[in-house]
C-alpha cells in the first residue's frame, strides 16, 4: 500500500497539542502477562549481543530530504548487523540502519517505530517528526527508534529494481494500475531487481518474515528486555508476526491503521478500491459546494468528471513547467494516496483545477511527493518503491494472469474513478516471475498469540486500511480497540487529537488500557 500520510514537515511546529486525558476514555492498567523473555539460539548469540556505536546521522541520508532531516543533531544513528539468512548465520550479512530521538527524561526503554509501506523509512519518519518527540510524553519516557528495513533507505541490501529515469517513465508497476501486460515485462522486472539488488539471496531476504526478526535483535542490542513497538498500516503486519513468534519478548505494541489479517492479500486490495471510490464520492461531495469545483456541482456526476478530465491524458499528457509532462498514470499515482487524508484533499482539488485548464504541475509534484522523488531527480527518503515492490512479492502468494486479470475487473468495479476506460485484457502480477517462492506461512496472524495487553488504533473512513481490519486485529491480539470517527490514514501520535494521543500515551507509558467501547473523534 502507498505509504503513510502523515503532517508534513512544516506544520509539525504549530501542531504541539497537549496530551489531555478525555473523560471516560481510560480505564485501570490491566494485568500484564507474566511472560519470560526468550533468549537467542546460541547461533545467533553473536547478533543478540552485539554492541553498536552511536553517532551523527549525516553519512545515513540516501536522499537530498533526509539530509536536511538527519542534520539535526538532536537525533543520533546506528548500524545492526543481522545474518541475511536467519538459516545461516555463518553466512552473509546485511545491516539494519537506525535513527534515535534520545528519551528527555526518565526513560522506560526504546519505542521502536515502523511508518507502514511496505518500503517507508522509519529513520526518515522519526526525523520528520522530531517536533512531535519534542513535546509529548511519550519522547519524555522513550528513545523513539525510526530504522530502515533491510531493503530501505540506510539499511543494507538495498532494494533497487529501476533507475530514477525508468521511474520518471513510468516502468515501475504499481499494484493500483495493473500495469504489467504479459510474460515478458514479469520476468524482466524480477531480473532488473535482483541484478540491481547484488544477487537473487540479497533480492529475497527482504520479506517480513526477517525483519520480524531484525526487530527481536535490535531489541536486544538497544539494551531492553521487552519490546515496545508502534506500527501504523504496514506496520500492523510487523507488529502482528512479532506477536505470534516473540510474544514473550513484548511489553506494549501499538497498531495503528491495521491491514486485515482475515482478508487474502487480493481481498484486502479489492477492500482498498472499495475504500478509495468512497473518500473519492466524499471529496467530491464537499467540492460540490463551491461552483468552482473542477468535479462539478453534482457530486453524483464526479466520477465521470474525473474521467474526461485524466482519461485524455493516456494519448496525450499534460504541459508541465519542468517538461515531463503528466501523464494519466502520473495523475492516479497523484490523487489516490492523497484521499488518505482529508487535509490534502485541497491540494487534489487545486491540480485538478489545473489539469482542467490544461497543466500538469500540481498533480506532478503531489506524485512526486507520494513516491519519494526529491528537487535532484532521486527517488528515495520516506518510500522506497523498490522495496516496496521486493518485500510484497515475498510476503504475499503469486496470482495467476487468471486471478490478476479478475481482480483488475473487481478493482475498477469497485472504484470507477480509477477505471482508464480501457478494456480489461489480460494483466499480470508484478511479482508473477519471482525467483523465490513466498517467505511467509499465511495468515500473517492467526489469533494463537500470547501476548501482553496490546492497543489497535482504527479510523472508521481510514481509506487505506479500512476500518473492520483493525477491529479484526485487535479480536486476535486479544487486545483494546480504539475506534477513531474520522477520515484518514493514520492518526497516533501526530499532534492532531488530544483523545487519540493522550490514550496511547497512557498506554505506552503506564500499560493503561481503554474500555471496550472507548471512541474519539478527529
Amino acid at each position: 500500500m502507498p505509504p503513510l500520510s502523515r503532517v508534513p514537515r512544516s506544520s509539525l511546529a504549530a501542531v504541539v497539542v497537549p496530551l489531555l486525558l478525555v473523560a471516560g476514555c481510560a480505564q485501570p492498567p490491566t494485568a500484564a502477562l507474566e511472560l519470560q523473555p526468550a533468549g537467542p539460539s546460541p547461533e545467533l548469540a553473536e547478533f543478540y549481543g552485539q554492541q553498536i556505536a552511536f553517532g551523527p546521522c549525516a553519512p545515513y541520508a540516501t536522499s537530498a530530504v533526509d539530509e536536511q532531516l538527519f542534520a539535526d543533531d538532536r537525533f543520533d544513528c546506528a548500524r545492526v548487523q543481522v545474518p541475511l539468512d536467519y538459516t545461516d548465520p555463518d553466512g552473509p550479512r546485511g545491516e539494519v540502519a537506525l535513527l534515535r530521538a534520545k528519551a528527555r527524561g526518565e526513560k522506560i526503554g526504546s519505542l521502536l517505530v515502523n511508518p507502514g509501506g511496505p518500503g517507508g523509512s522509519g529513520m526518515n519518519f522519526v526525523a520528520a517528526l522530531g517536533p512531535i518527540w519534542d513535546n509529548v510524553p511519550v519522547g519524555e519516557r522513550f528513545d523513539v527508534i525510526g530504522f530502515d528495513p533491510r531493503g530501505v533507505g540506510a539499511s543494507t541490501p538495498q532494494a533497487e529494481c529501476f533507475t530514477d529515469a525508468e521511474t520518471d517513465r513510468g516502468e515501475q508497476p504499481s499494484p493500483y494500475l495493473f500495469d504489467v501486460t504479459d510474460a515478458r515485462t514479469a520476468g524482466e522486472i524480477a531480473r532488473h531487481c535482483a541484478e540491481r539488488t547484488g544477487g537473487v539471496d540479497a533480492l529475497t531476504s527482504v520479506g517480513s518474515g526477517n525483519v520480524v526478526q531484525d526487530m527481536d535483535v535490535m531489541r536486544a542490542v538497544l539494551g531492553d528486555e521487552k519490546l515496545n513497538y508502534l506500527g501504523y498500516s504496514y506496520g500492523s503486519e510487523l507488529g502482528g508476526m512479532y506477536a505470534e513468534r516473540f510474544g514473550q519478548n513484548l511489553r506494549a505494541m501499538v497498531i495503528d491503521g491495521a491491514v486485515d489479517p482475515e482478508r487474502t492479500e487480493a481481498e484486502f486490495r479489492q477492500s482498498q478500491f472499495v475504500s478509495f471510490q468512497k473518500a473519492f464520492d466524499e471529496l467530491a461531495a464537499s467540492c460540490a459546494t463551491d461552483a468552482g469545483c473542477p468535479l462539478g456541482t453534482d457530486p453524483a456526476r464526479a466520477t465521470e468528471v474525473f474521467q474526461d478530465l485524466v482519461r485524455p491524458l493516456l494519448d496525450r499528457p499534460a504541459p508541465t513547467t519542468d517538461g515531463r509532462g503528466l501523464t494519466y498514470e502520473d495523475a492516479i499515482q497523484a490523487v489516490q494516496p492523497a484521499l488518505f487524508t482529508e487535509a490534502q484533499w485541497p491540494m487534489v482539488v487545486q491540480g485538478l483545477t489545473e489539469l482542467s485548464a490544461g497543466r500538469g504541475d500540481v498533480l506532478l509534484g503531489m506524485r512526486d511527493a507520494a513516491l519519494g522523488r526529491g528537487p535532484d531527480g532521486g527517488y528515495g527518503g520516506a518510500l522506497n518503491v523498490d522495496a516496496n515492490l521486493a518485500i510484497r512479492c515475498m510476503d504475499n502468494p503469486r496470482r495467476s494472469p487468471e486471478e490478476n486479470t479478475e481482480l483488475a475487473r473487481e478493482a475498477r468495479e469497485a472504484a470507477p474513478f480509477l477505471d482508464p476506460g480501457r478494456p480489461v485484457e489480460q494483466v499480470h502480477y508484478e511479482c508473477e516471475a519471482w525467483p523465490e517462492p513466498v517467505s511467509r506461512s499465511l495468515p500473517w496472524l492467526d489469533g494463537d498469540v500470547d501476548v501482553p495487553p496490546t492497543l489497535t488504533v482504527s479510523v472508521t473512513g481510514d481509506p487505506g486500511t479500512p476500518h473492520q481490519g483493525g477491529v479484526n486485529m485487535a479480536r486476535l491480539l486479544g487486545g483494546s480497540l480504539l475506534t477513531v470517527e474520522g477520515a484518514q490514514h493514520g492518526v497516533a501520535l501526530f499532534g492532531q487529537s488530544p483523545c487519540v494521543d493522550g490514550i496511547v500515551t497512557d498506554y505506552l507509558i503506564d500499560l493503561q488500557t481503554p474500555p471496550a467501547d472507548a471512541r474519539c473523534t478527529l
